[in-house]
């Protein structure tokens, strides 16, 4: 499919009931994703971030879209990236984030409201609401369906209630964003609340302990499509972390045990290249 074909794909996987979006890293990763059957992929600004070793939030927007390309030009699925805050402040800013977004082979990515400025770690409302708008702008002046979700980060940053989340997302979903998203929702009830109060497709973040919830509990509140977040990337480093540990206390290798196989990694990447072609314009 090429880029206009994956954009009306990704769109409509939003209307088909509750999808999973898994967030990768790298070629390697998108390959096991697809061939696991995941029918679109994502980005994550911290995994992005770790693998040029720095922290969420230390990237630039060159950066973070050379990432994107990276993982459009081998992925034969629709790909959305998190492009953080837009990488400005300005509404200008923003809308021109989400055009470079789109020539790197993106078909969808997110904006949030969070400032990086601990003073003031999110943006006034009118600000939020104005940089959300410029955003869907650009994205509707795309000659495909460029799927823009806006983030409400209150819950990540502290202070902020539901009836102030709910509040910017409904602002946001009448500004012109496809997909609204409020990352840290505490429970169910919470998530039932957002689903129930906009008439667009709510995303979850799976990836916090006590606060991560099952694919039929959430798309029974009413969740259309379930992110991953930085939890994959966290896993697998996770496995890396024990095998080293294994190596350095004990020298004994029992991690080759559960390590998957150098074919069967081979043969998700060979189906990976089987795909890629197809997608060219």
């Amino acid at each position: 499919m090429n880029q206009p074909q994956l954009a009306r794909a990704f769109q409509a996987l939003h209307q088909a009931g509750t999808f999973v979006i898994p967030n990768v890293w790298d070629g390697g990763s998108a390959a096991v994703m697809a061939g696991l059957g995941f029918q679109a992929l994502a980005t994550s600004s911290s995994a992005c971030a770790a693998t040029l070793g720095r922290l969420d939030g230390e990237i630039t927007r060159a950066e973070a879209l050379a990432h994107a390309r990276l993982i459009t030009a081998v992925s034969p699925l629709p790909v959305a990236a998190d492009l953080e805050n837009g990488f400005g402040a300005a509404p200008e800013v923003v809308a021109d984030t989400i055009r470079l977004a789109a020539e790197a082979g993106l078909v969808g990515g997110s904006i949030e409201d969070a400032s990086g400025d601990e003073r003031a770690p999110l943006y006034g409302f009118a600000h939020a609401v104005e940089r959300v708008a410029a955003a869907a702008e650009a994205a509707r002046q795309l000659p495909f369906p460029f799927v823009l979700t806006a983030r409400a980060e209150g819950f990540l940053y502290g202070g902020v209630d539901l009836e102030d989340t709910l509040r910017r997302l409904q602002a946001f979903e009448r500004a012109g964003a496809d997909v609204l998203f409020a990352p840290g929702l505490p429970d169910l009830p919470a998530v039932r609340s957002v689903c129930a109060a906009l008439r667009r497709p709510v995303n979850f973040m799976v990836g916090m302990r006590d606060r991560s919830f099952s694919v039929p509990e959430l798309a029974a509140a009413g969740v259309r499509r379930v992110s991953l977040s930085t939890s994959l990337y966290r896993s697998a480093m996770a496995g890396l972390a024990a095998a080293g540990r294994e190596v350095m206390q004990s020298g004994t290798f029992t991690y080759l045990e559960e390590a998957m196989p150098s074919d069967q990694l081979g043969s998700y990447l060979r189906g990976l290249q089987r795909q890629v072609p197809s997608q060219k314009v």
